[in-house]
Parts: C-alpha cells; structure tokens; sequence
C-alpha cells in the first residue's frame, strides 16, 4: 500500500480522462492513482477498462456530487494522505513531493494545496484556488491570486509556503485520520464551498490549512458546470448560507445572516437588471432552501465547534473590489485579517 492516494472522482469527464490521466499517471510515482466513477452516462468507464486496465476503477451507483462522491470513494480507501484531484487537472514534475513533505513535517496540518495555474493561461493564478483560499466576514470567498473574478498573473508574489483559511478541492491533500474523524464533507453540499466548509471545520478543532507553491499544477476550469449556470448560481448561494450558518460563532451570527440577506438581495436586483432572470430565480430558491433546512442545519450546528479563528477578512471583499477598486490581494489592507 502506497502512503499517499490520488482520487479522481469522474462524473462524464471522458476527455479529461484521455486527456490529462496519463500525465497523471507518469508523474505521481509516489501515490495510487484510482478513478472514482460518480455514476458517469458517457463512455468513461468503457475508456478506463480498455484504455487504463491497470488504474483501480471505484464505480459508485449513483451521483451525489462532489462531496457524497467522495464522502463514499474515500471509505474505500486505505491510504494517510489523499489527494482529491479533478479530472480537468494537469500535473507537474515532482508536484506531489512538497505536499507530502509539509504534510509530514506539520502533524497539525490537516489539508494544503498546490499554487493553482489556469491550463490555458500558464502565467495566470486559476479561480479555483489561485494560491490558497479566504474568505471575508460575510463569508464571500476568495483567494491569494484571485478577487472576485479577476484573476492575478503569476509573477511569484504568492511563493511563500502560508496558512490559509481553505485549499481547493480542486487539488486538495488532506490527512486521512482527519478527514474520517470529520465524517468528510458534508453530503448536503452536493458540490462547492463543501472543502471550505471542511477547512473550517477543521481549524475549528484546531488543525491548519496551507498552500505549498513549491507544488504547481494547471487547471482548465468550469468541466462540470459552467460559470454562468443557473445551477451554479444556485449552489454557491445556497451553500454559503449553509456555510455560514453551520461554523459562524454565535456572537456573529445574527448580523452576518441579516448582511447577506440584505447583500443578496442586491445580488438578485442585479442579475434582473442585467438580464439573468434564471440567476436571480436561483439565488430566490437558494434561501427558501436555507429557511426549509433551518432545523437540519441547527442541529448540524449543535454538533460543531464555533471559534473565533484567524485568516477571516474583517471587511466586504465585494466592496473593495467593485468600489475600491482593489483587484489584487496584495493590495488588501493586512490589519484586516485576524
């Protein structure tokens, strides 16, 4: 058995497979390379047995998402580091190497992730992930590298190995004892913000986040769902709240759930001025999902630690970009992170 395992988990990414697995495959001596089949209705299993045989195949009935997918794969797998990898990913040489190293040298280290580059743009940070991941006091993420949707060229102002508030789940390598005694993601998610979610768990219980620059790796982006889905919209706003609600602690939580009501409001006006009416209807959807859950999710709460942690924005990273005008995280006031 290999120490560390590097699980793909697919769901209709066929081309990705062909595309990206072999590089995979050739540069990650160190760890088990297994696919995780989320239930795929295109030709990925077919293409993994005739043209991958040797590759452990996971075929898991159904899709639950990101985070049930892989709450259910990793159950399957023996390994102390995973390295939950999408399929739109490609590697570099001796890109696992530093990840395993610090994960090794921190014992309180429970997840890091690579410096996140876009496939095609080798020069500029990639939205998911950049290099690691924050989120403000309203709990809008982003990241070193990315505000918002602006993206950073990459010019090694982020090379430092630093704590972060999350890593992606792009490319994200988490300590397996920590990921179980977590019970994983939450399954609710269905997928993202489920790796922030359990980057916050987890620094509530006192483990620590960081970004390994040392490692590189190229993402395409938007495989499963594109940016300007409805679905998307959906999620992300739903599952902030989910986010928000489950780890602020109790002093905060009042104001900031009545901010992002106000905020997202705003959010919706502004996609009907511009024309989203399917957008607007999806964030309408997604707080109608939270006030249906509200009971769920305060006992979801009741079970989790609520600390005042570090590495949160005291501030609104949508004002300071689209008023301010800061479009780099350099630019960000440093006394605003606690």
């Amino acid at each position: 058995m290999k120490k560390t395992a590097v699980v793909i988990l697919n769901y209709n990414g066929a081309h990705f497979l062909k595309k990206f697995l072999p590089n995979v495959l050739e540069k990650s001596p160190e760890a088990e390379v297994i696919i995780a089949d989320n239930a795929s209705t295109d030709n990925s299993v077919e293409l993994m047995q005739s043209e991958f045989p040797s590759v452990r195949l996971l075929q898991l009935e159904s899709n639950t998402g990101y985070a049930g997918g892989y709450n259910i794969a990793l159950k399957q797998i023996d390994a102390e580091y995973y390295v939950l990898l999408n399929s739109d990913i490609e590697v570099t040489d001796n890109w696992l190497e530093p990840l395993i190293r610090i994960m090794n040298e921190e014992p309180d280290l429970a997840a890091c992730q690579p410096k996140i580059l876009a496939f095609d743009d080798k020069n500029r940070f990639e939205y998911a992930g950049a290099s690691g991941g924050f989120i403000d006091q309203y709990g809008y993420p982003f990241c070193r590298g990315r505000i918002m949707e602006h993206t950073e060229t990459d010019e090694k102002q982020y090379n430092d190995s630093s704590e972060v508030f999350w890593a992606t789940g792009a490319c994200l390598m988490v300590k397996g004892k920590v990921f179980h005694q977590l019970d994983g993601f939450d399954a609710d998610f269905f997928a993202h913000m489920e790796e922030i979610d359990f980057c916050w768990r987890a620094k509530n219980e006192g483990h620590k986040i960081k970004v390994v620059p040392k490692s590189v790796v190229y993402h395409v982006g938007g495989g499963t769902l594109p940016k300007s889905s409805p679905q998307k919209t959906y999620l992300n706003f739903r599952n902030n709240f989910m986010l928000l609600y489950k780890n602020l602690p109790k002093k905060q939580l009042g104001k900031v759930i009545a901010a992002r009501l106000f905020l997202d409001g705003i959010a919706g006006i502004k996609f009907l001025l511009d024309g989203h009416i399917k957008d607007m209807i999806a964030v309408i959807r997604a707080h109608f999902y939270f006030y249906r859950h509200l009971s769920r999710l305060r006992k979801k709460r009741k079970k989790l630690k609520q600390n005042d942690i570090s590495q949160i924005y005291k501030g609104n990273i949508v004002w300071a970009h689209y008023v301010k005008g800061i479009q780099k995280f350099s630019d960000l006031n440093p006394k605003k992170f606690s």
